[in-house]
């Protein structure tokens, strides 16, 4: 305000310009959409966790930061890892997970429109977070929770009879904490984005219950499995990053009914119900150019498969802009032979390869005239 008023202050040629102007600043400030910062940033904070420097947090997540600091440190590993999985998942598409360095969004503006898209990164950090405090109960690294020791007695499976024993994945904690910290700024407002995230958060949520596995331990002479102690355990988060990348797929477009108090499939002849379908509002933009208000990094300098017909083929990444070929060299391991006792012996081998990279959007002609 100070910059605002020094500027006031000047004596222009006509004094009513800047009361003029004014009006048409505060409606582009009010207007404008603004992207908010999200407990997703806890992932770049790493150690330095401090609840009230975390942007984004509304007060109950800014609560439970406070009175958990050691599920914070959790939430940030996981945050890193879902990131990953998402960015593995869509290595090979136009819009491929990226994020934005020291910004709070992480994402930044395209997570303003309710994509599927959207859709999905919920659904993923949800599960993330189930998955983190899941593993951090079992390991040992809150004091708040454990194990679950609640599974006892004895029960059956297509390889026989065993027993619960040891300490299973406490699946049920992590998705209880889960639900009251990511859900909390949903809960705050009721419109259909918020409707829409608290569904894609459930079926994110759920996905890593899914795939919940029975390990066992084998008791008997020779090591042989005449007796056998079994507990549940999650499964590698890669499954559950397959699995929402398969909903991505086949996400479901939906409206908001008229009292606001759930969805309704835009597409009538749409039977099936969406309890464990992604959902979402809003078409994709197609990602081929670099649209600062969508939030869309274009595919221009991407790396595609000049062989694939699919969505890394050159053709499809490069949104028919065609594509650049540099030849570079690359060295890699060669020749290895494993040597008595007990390494491994490599050669560095050079090899010559084409990389294609997709061409920037070339400007109309008539933007180039003076």
């Amino acid at each position: 305000m100070r910059e605002f008023a020094g500027v006031q202050s000047r004596r222009q040629p006509s004094g009513s310009a800047p009361r003029i102007y004014l009006p048409f600043i505060l409606l582009l400030l009010m207007f404008t959409p603004s992207v908010d910062s999200s407990w997703w940033y806890i992932g770049a904070l790493g150690a330095r966790v401090i609840c009230d420097n975390i942007p984004g947090l509304v007060n109950k997540q800014r609560q439970l930061c406070q009175r958990h600091p050691d599920l914070m440190q959790s939430i940030g590993e996981g945050a890193k890892e879902w990131i990953r999985e998402c960015q593995h998942q869509f290595r090979h598409h136009r819009w491929n997970c990226s994020t934005l360095e020291r910004d709070h969004t992480v994402f930044g503006r395209v997570m303003l429109r309710s994509s599927r898209e959207a859709a999905f990164v919920y659904a993923i950090s949800s599960a993330g977070v189930v998955y983190a405090i899941t593993r951090a109960c079992s390991q040992g690294e809150l004091k708040i929770c454990r194990c679950d020791t609640n599974r006892r007695g004895r029960t059956s499976d297509e390889e026989g009879d065993f027993d619960w024993g040891g300490c299973s994945d406490n699946i049920n904690y992590g998705i209880k904490f889960a639900k009251a910290f990511v859900d909390a700024r949903e809960r705050m407002v009721k419109d259909a984005r918020a409707l829409m995230n608290l569904h894609n958060n459930r079926c994110g949520r759920m996905a890593v219950k899914r795939f919940m596995k029975t390990e066992c331990k084998c008791h008997g002479v020779s090591g042989s499995c005449a007796l056998r102690t079994c507990w549940l355990a999650m499964s590698d988060f890669r499954r559950t990053g397959d699995y929402l990348r398969k909903k991505y797929n086949t996400a479901v477009e939906v409206t908001m009914n008229q009292d606001g108090s759930g969805f309704m499939v835009a597409d009538r002849d749409y039977k099936r119900t969406t309890k464990n379908d992604l959902v979402y509002t809003e078409n994709s933009p197609d990602y081929c150019l670099m649209d600062r208000l969508a939030g869309s990094l274009g595919t221009a300098g991407r790396v595609c498969n000049k062989s694939s017909r699919g969505m890394d083929g050159c053709e499809v990444m490069c949104c028919g802009r065609g594509y650049d070929t540099t030849r570079v060299n690359r060295v890699s391991k060669c020749e290895c032979k494993f040597k008595w006792c007990c390494a491994v012996e490599c050669r560095d081998c050079e090899e010559t390869v084409d990389v294609h990279t997709c061409k920037p959007h070339k400007k109309p002609d008539w933007l180039d005239l003076t």
